[in-house]
């Protein structure tokens, strides 16, 4: 069995730039190219799709059963849908946003001109001196951007270069502890993004060659229900896909281990795929949880609607709180890293 090792110090170092990076659904173009970027540093050739997502190909030392993994760059995030009359800004959700969890948050305004305008959230007339504002319902309707610029009208917010369809940045607000937590927005899923990283990394340090022909897709359409299958080969015999694992009453995970998902919304995931991910695991010492998530669907799913028929199974390191600020521990992101290498290696 090989030895490699997992750099930890660049596992957060890629974490935390790609979560700085904006990349909400439809806009990820930033975040491929700074994963391609870190491909290049490893040697690897990667190449954009026409739908903007990334796939580079790893050699191996067979072709018998070609695989792929996956994680995905694209995140919540929002777009403008109206300029109001007071110059502020209404928004429409890019998919799965909770609102209350974003009122009071810091937001760019990216325009077509490249401009990046400043803003935070807060709640329509939410003055509490002004009126009772505690049991109004957070949501679309009542929440609005207010913007860091003189406009209290909609023709002074047009002439700002803003307009309808602009995307909205929200802030990450990264945070690494002492004790090992890195907190942010979007660990879902530029987390499995970093450590799908630094396991290629980890044999590429050592000059080792995966076991079989391996594409990697970093998809960018995920959190649509699109991104999945872009760009992979028709020959695929397994695909693993990377993602976020679900923590919960009900649940087995935590933000210390990586873990398995064996059914979701969209269906049981493959038997044979996840007991031979759970062999490797027990071999190489990784406390692989095993759970079900009924809220949950991921690229395995979307790659199975568009008529995969490769093996699926789904594995990724505990996030607290999903879609809300989000935290987990540096110990999952190794166990899911060392995980990932451990597969790149099997036969």
């Amino acid at each position: 069995m090989a030895t490699f090792e997992i750099n930890t110090d660049y596992l957060q170092r890629v974490l935390v730039d790609l979560l700085n990076t904006p990349s909400p659904t439809g806009d990820t173009r930033y975040a491929i190219g700074l994963v391609q970027t870190e491909l290049e540093e490893f040697g690897v050739r990667s190449q954009t799709t026409a739908k903007g997502a990334l796939v580079a190909e790893l050699d191996g030392h067979f072709a018998t059963r070609p695989r792929a993994l996956s994680a995905h760059v694209d995140t919540l995030g929002a777009m403008v849908a109206e300029i109001k009359p007071n110059g502020r800004l209404r928004l429409a959700a890019l998919n799965g946003i909770v609102w209350p969890t974003v009122e009071s948050e810091g937001v760019y305004v990216a325009t077509r001109s490249g401009r990046r305008i400043r803003g935070s959230v807060v709640l329509e007339n939410g003055a509490v001196h002004v009126r009772d504002v505690r049991s109004i319902l957070r949501d679309a309707r009542n929440l609005e951007v207010r913007l860091d610029e003189r406009t209290s009208r909609a023709e002074e917010t047009r002439l700002l270069g803003i307009e309808v369809g602009d995307f909205v940045y929200f802030d990450p607000r990264v945070e690494l502890s002492d004790s090992g937590f890195i907190r942010s927005r979007f660990l879902d899923d530029k987390a499995c993004v970093a450590c799908l990283l630094a396991a290629v990394k980890a044999l590429r340090d050592i000059d080792v060659t995966p076991g079989q022909r391996t594409s990697l897709l970093f998809s960018n359409y995920e959190e649509v229900g699109h991104g999945g299958f872009d760009g992979l080969p028709d020959d695929l015999a397994e695909y693993v896909v990377l993602d976020m694992a679900c923590i919960g009453d009900g649940l087995r995970g935590d933000e210390f281990h990586c873990s398995i998902c064996m059914l979701d919304s969209g269906g049981p995931y493959s038997r044979e795929l996840s007991d031979k991910l759970r062999q490797i695991a027990d071999a190489r010492g990784i406390d692989l949880v095993p759970d079900i998530y009924p809220h949950y669907g991921s690229d395995g799913g979307a790659y199975w609607r568009a008529g995969g028929r490769a093996q699926v199974a789904l594995v990724g390191p505990g996030v607290d709180t999903s879609h809300g600020y989000e935290r987990t521990h540096t110990d999952a992101l190794r166990e899911t890293a060392e995980l990932i290498a451990g597969y790149l290696l099997s036969e």
